[in-house]
This record gives C-alpha cells, sequence and structure tokens, in this order.
C-alpha cells in the first residue's frame, strides 16, 4: 500500500514538471502568429489611386478616340482596361514605397498602409501582380508596342519618379509628369501600332499641365510636404520663387494647348474652347503671383488648382465630342435621306 502510494506520488510529480517543460512554447506562438489583415475591398480601391486613375482612362479614352482607322470594340475596352490596371498599379507601388511619407502628411495621413489596414509587403505585391497582368494582357491581345510602353510608364513612375526624384529634387514634378503624360500615347499606340504628332501634342497639354495644377497644391500644403521631407518647390525655393514657377508654366501651357489649332491637328471648335480656357488658366496664374498676402495667396492658389482640373478635363472632352459628332453626322445624314 505505502508502495503504491510512492508511485503515485512520484507519477503526480513528474506531470507537474512535465507540464512547466512542455515541448510548445506557448509564448513563441503567440509572437509568430500569422497576421490576420484587416482590409476590406475599400482599402485596395484606395491603393489604386482612383481619382487619378479616372483621369487616365479619360486621358487614354481620347486617345483612342482620336486615333485613325477602326479599333474592334472589344480590344478597345481591353486596352482601356490594361492602361487603366497599370496606372492602378503604379498607385499602389507608390504608396507602397511612400508610407513614411504619408504618415507624415495630413492629406495623406488616411491612406490603407499609414492607418495599418495593409502592409507595404501587401501592397507591393498588389501592385506588382497588377503591373505584370496589365502589361502582358495588353501586350498578348493588343499588340506589345502598347505593351512595352506601358511597362515603360509603370517603370518611370515607380522607380524614377517615386524611387529617384520625389525626395531627391524640386523638379520631382516637372520629370515625374511624363508618366501621367504617357496614357493617351498608350492607347494611341494601342489602336494603330505607331506613333504620330496627335498623341504628342496630349502628351505635352499634360506634360505643362503638371506643374502649374500640382505646385498650386504643393503651396497651400507646403507645411505637408516640409514635415514629410519632401523638397517640393515652394519647400526648397519659397512661395514667390513658385509663383514664378506657376506663370511661366502656365504660358507655355497655354500656347501648346492652342497650337494644335492653327497646326491643321484640332479644328477651330477645339481652338476656340482651349483659347477660352487658356485665359481663365492664365488669368488664375496671374492672381497668384500677385496674391502676396497670405489669405489671398491660399485663395488664389486653391482656386488655380480647382480650375485646372476643369480645364484639362474640357480640353479633352472637346476632342472626344467632336470625334462622336463626326461619327453621328453622317449617320443623321444618311437616315434623313
Amino acid at each position: 500500500m505505502i508502495k503504491s502510494r510512492g508511485a503515485l506520488q512520484g507519477r503526480r510529480a513528474v506531470l507537474r514538471e512535465s507540464s512547466t517543460l512542455s515541448v510548445v512554447d506557448h509564448n513563441a506562438i503567440g509572437l509568430s502568429a500569422p497576421r490576420i489583415s484587416e482590409a476590406d475591398v475599400g482599402d485596395y480601391i484606395a491603393l489604386l489611386k482612383p481619382r487619378v486613375m479616372s483621369l487616365v482612362i479619360f486621358t487614354a479614352l481620347v486617345g483612342l478616340a482620336i486615333a485613325p482607322g477602326h479599333f474592334h470594340p472589344v480590344l478597345a475596352i481591353t486596352s482601356l482596361l490594361c492602361i487603366s490596371v497599370g496606372a492602378g498599379a503604379s498607385g499602389a507601388l507608390n504608396m507602397a514605397l511612400e508610407g513614411d511619407i504619408d504618415a507624415l502628411m495630413t492629406r495623406t495621413a488616411n491612406r490603407p498602409i499609414p492607418r495599418g489596414r495593409i502592409t507595404r509587403g501587401e501592397a507591393m505585391a498588389f501592385g506588382t501582380t497588377l503591373a505584370f497582368f496589365s502589361v502582358m494582357t495588353l501586350g498578348i491581345l493588343v499588340n506589345w508596342y502598347a505593351g512595352a510602353l506601358l511597362a515603360f510608364t509603370i517603370f518611370f513612375y515607380v522607380v524614377i519618379y517615386t524611387m529617384g526624384l520625389k525626395r531627391r529634387t524640386a523638379q520631382n514634378i516637372v520629370i515625374g509628369g511624363a508618366a501621367g503624360s504617357l496614357p493617351p500615347v498608350v492607347a494611341w499606340v494601342a489602336a494603330t501600332g505607331s506613333i504620330s504628332v496627335e498623341p504628342l501634342l496630349l502628351f505635352l497639354i499634360i506634360f505643362f499641365w503638371t506643374p502649374p495644377h500640382f505646385w498650386a497644391l504643393a503651396l497651400f500644403r507646403s507645411d505637408d510636404y516640409a514635415r514629410a521631407g519632401v523638397p517640393m518647390l515652394p519647400v526648397v525655393a519659397g512661395p514667390d520663387a513658385t509663383r514664378l514657377q506657376i506663370l511661366l508654366y502656365t504660358i507655355v501651357l497655354v500656347a501648346i494647348a492652342a497650337a494644335p489649332w492653327p497646326l491643321g491637328y484640332f479644328d477651330a471648335v477645339y481652338g476656340v474652347v482651349s483659347l477660352v480656357l487658356g485665359a481663365g488658366m492664365l488669368a488664375l496664374a496671374i492672381n497668384i503671383y500677385v496674391s502676396r498676402e497670405r489669405s489671398q495667396s491660399l485663395r488664389a492658389t486653391r482656386k488655380l488648382f480647382a480650375f485646372s482640373i476643369l480645364y484639362l478635363f474640357a480640353l479633352f472632352a472637346t476632342l472626344l465630342i467632336e470625334v462622336i459628332v463626326r461619327a453621328i453626322v453622317p449617320w443623321i445624314g444618311i437616315g434623313v435621306g
């Protein structure tokens, strides 16, 4: 009896000891457990920069519309989809690389990565996947010239602008603006397999529109950029130098936007619209240049920023409407006859 009691006590002691020397380290499990993503569909859509993507889709649509010849509707839709997804991929990769900057800026602090909804690695994987499939789909289903140009556009925005220029030079917007100017060129190449003067004119309009548009934003968000250490022109050169540059670039923009009319590439309706809109754009740029008092300056920059969006949209919408009208008028004439 005594022996059985001793054996029982010994077994209990062994059980107590084994419980403290468990092979499984529960603390380690807690530390190394895989992260459960809190992201929803809206967070991934935000990574695509939908507002920027909408501008890309619209300018690419105009590039397709003014391209000569017949382009099958299915291929046209495919081209627009690939260009828009490629733009979204660029936005996702940009956010992945700029999460540290976005967290410091009021304008961008609510993006998915600073909020902790999506990790940098998840955004990189998402953007890379979209970039790969958009380029390959455009190349395989439409043509490889357009696919290669889309790949270059993504590369330029992510590597040249985001990684190379954004944190190093006040000319980041000027040079980096080339990426945002290429969608109508990609669309034209998708439709024709070649390049011509017309898409290059669209490229130049967007290219020279970009600095006044973003420098106006930078003027009333200069504290944000300074806090994040981004060398935007108002931070590096000051407000007065930025106002002068906005005025100079606006003068060039208005001249380039009106030039296709006398050169014979776009017709008189576009010419008149470009001159009227250009006068408004120039007046607002002059207003920025002469408004030095802080409250007046802020109002002036906000007005130009808002009007510049309308300016670009109206210019490209005029070209699109002209194409639609030219397509409808012969059909109406046949119906009447």
